[in-house]
């Protein structure tokens, strides 16, 4: 797709030989000459093709995490196979987890009392798996109810034992995150578990509450390694990966082994988290490939310096389109409170459902796709993840700035 130029990516084509495996899986190859002449155009028009991702996932990734994944994608560490095909019980694979774990917990600033478990079934299955593991009838557990997915976990853990919704910002809509003193607990909660960022209404919490010694469980499938927070304030953190880790198909758990000692023991063995922390997350075959690419994804947060960085990018990128919301006149509606806004997901509306309609149809014929907003809620959303690049985000203002003038 050609986007005339004006929200387009530019990329470097200058190493053909590297970028040949990239046609090959494209199909491209096989209408390209294969003289380098006609193979480099082939791969500027590939290039051209790429589009900024808004979606809110299985979301955009790092282009030095695709360009690198490609480059291995026959041979992994000179094995002669792909990393799909070794085994997981393989030197190599141990070797690829292990690593994997250790950078997560480098960058999270953990120690060797937090286990990491890479699991699967998404962040919705450890709806579940949390109350499974921790709850029983003659026990509560409190609930932040901050959004949708905040909500599915809160009734999900009904299943297991009494649950509090110690807050429920439902009645404000979801506009904003309450302040310390507005949650209520319940008289001794087993856990307090909350949902760090919303992706459908676009709110994030600043800073989490202080519960003392309660265990703090948090999902943050949406905004984790985000911005450096004190991780050592959760008993429990759980994240999708297909947000801000890598693609879907692995679920992360990092929990604390205090935590992990109170977890029970009467349970089917696949929905133990005894199990796989004893097993190394190796009891049955793990999702081989998306571990692999969540390994890329944490390398490429440390070379660009870690949660510092990153965090400095985001609120650069994100206070772009907040910048356009602000000084439309109103034409452009925020959903969140400006105090609870997110870093990562921009939520808003236009005047009415037919100009928001238009917006997204001529947005994606400039190249910036997947700006439709959640079907509970409509209007739009822009997921600016870790991947997205500041010129995705500016393009996206300039969009915004341009479609104001013609249709305000």
């Amino acid at each position: 797709m050609d986007t005339g130029g004006n929200y387009a990516i530019p990329f470097n084509v200058n190493n053909i030989q590297a970028n040949s495996l990239f046609l090959l899986s494209s199909g491209v190859i096989n209408s390209i000459m294969t003289n380098k002449y006609s193979l480099k155009r082939g791969i500027e028009q590939i290039m051209k093709e790429r589009v900024f991702n808004f979606y809110p996932g299985p979301a955009t990734l790092p282009l030095p995490v695709l360009e690198a994944a490609r480059d291995e994608l026959l041979n992994f560490k000179s094995t002669g196979m792909s990393v799909m095909e070794i085994s997981h019980r393989s030197k190599q694979y141990e070797t690829l987890q292990n690593e994997t774990e250790a950078r997560l917990k480098r960058l999270l600033n953990l120690g060797e009392n937090y286990k990491v478990l890479f699991l699967q079934g998404g962040a919705s299955s450890q709806f579940s798996m949390v109350p499974m593991n921790f709850l029983s009838p003659d026990t509560t557990a409190d609930y932040l109810i901050t959004g949708s997915f905040a909500e599915k976990a809160y009734k999900e853990a009904k299943f297991f034992g009494k649950v509090h919704a110690a807050m429920n910002m439902s009645e404000d809509q979801y506009r904003r995150l309450p302040n310390q003193d507005e949650i209520k607990l319940s008289t001794a909660p087993l856990y307090v578990h909350l949902t760090s960022n919303n992706t459908i209404y676009g709110t994030q919490w600043k800073t989490f509450p202080e519960l003392g010694d309660i265990p703090l469980v948090a999902d943050m499938s949406s905004d984790i390694l985000a911005r450096p927070f004190n991780a050592k304030q959760f008993g429990l953190i759980y994240a999708g990966a297909q947000k801000n880790l890598g693609p879907a198909g692995v679920t992360i758990v990092i929990i604390r082994e205090d935590m992990l000692a109170q977890a029970k023991t009467d349970l089917p063995t696949m929905f133990s988290y005894k199990t796989h922390a004893k097993k190394n997350s190796l009891y049955n075959t793990p999702p081989t490939f998306p571990i692999y690419m969540v390994s890329l994804v944490l390398n490429w947060l440390e070379d660009l310096g870690g949660l510092e960085e990153i965090e400095k990018m985001n609120q650069k990128k994100a206070a772009l389109i907040y910048n356009e919301i602000d000084n439309s006149g109103g034409f452009y509606q925020g959903h969140a409170e400006k105090n609870s806004r997110s870093l990562m997901n921009v939520t808003f509306r236009l005047p009415n459902e037919e100009l928001d309609a238009k917006f997204i149809q001529e947005a994606t014929k400039e190249g910036l796709v997947g700006l439709k907003g959640h079907r509970s809620v409509g209007g739009l959303r822009a997921s600016i993840y870790n991947a997205m690049s500041y010129d995705g985000c500016n393009a996206l203002a300039g969009f915004m700035k341009h479609f104001k003038e013609q249709n305000g």
